[in-house]
């Protein structure tokens, strides 16, 4: 078994430390939310939504959500082909 290099330890240790402040921040904020009525406000928001179709606004979340979706595959593309050069 090869040993880690040094970027992906880096890596590795990047990512617990997002992943930690990550957990930090929304624990806190959806224990909040639970206690303080915020939960009512936010199902009473879904079931009263207004029910015509897209609108600008639903666009602009479809290309906001097809740019990231397009830039995680394009990472994922670009550090697989530099594996293969290396080996």
């Amino acid at each position: 078994m090869e040993c880690m290099s040094a970027v992906a330890k880096w890596w590795s240790r990047a990512a617990a430390a997002v992943t930690g402040v990550a957990l930090t921040l929304v624990v806190p904020v959806h224990a909040w939310a639970a206690g303080n009525g915020v939960a009512d406000a936010a199902v009473e928001a879904a079931r009263y939504r207004r029910r015509g179709g897209f609108g600008f606004l639903g666009f602009l979340g479809f290309l906001c959500c097809l740019a990231v979706v397009g830039g995680i595959v394009l990472i994922i593309v670009l550090i697989t082909r530099g594996r293969r050069r290396r080996s």
